[in-house]
């Protein structure tokens, strides 16, 4: 599986970034699916999944900022970013969920300034 993440950027407090990632080897439409992140001297955290039992899980500090969406079609998932801030700093990855990872992809770097 070769994940590969797009869209991020550097962007101010209160803006907004919209995420891509695309794979091959899985399956768009059944997989469950999430973005992770993992900001400087932490560890990776999952932020957001979609599919399996629920149809969508957010983290508590992105609940209300962020959606999670993918097309199936075109073998795309999306993170919609609004409401940055300072703490959303990340390089930010895509993988399945609730079951073992896959290899990791490059990730794209979001940095949120004042």
């Amino acid at each position: 599986v070769q994940w590969v993440e797009s869209g991020g950027g550097k962007v101010q407090a209160g803006g907004s970034l919209r995420l891509s990632c695309t794979a091959s080897g899985i399956d768009f439409s059944r997989d469950a699916m999430g973005w992770y992140r993992e900001a400087p001297g932490k560890t990776r955290e999952l932020v957001a999944t979609i599919g399996g039992d629920v149809d969508s899980f957010y983290g508590d500090s992105v609940k209300g900022r962020f959606t999670i969406s993918r097309d199936a079609a075109n073998n795309t998932m999306y993170l919609q970013m609004t409401s940055l801030k300072l703490d959303d700093t990340a390089l930010y990855y895509c993988n399945v969920v609730f079951r073992t990872t896959t290899s990791w992809g490059p990730g794209t770097q979001v940095t949120v300034s004042l």
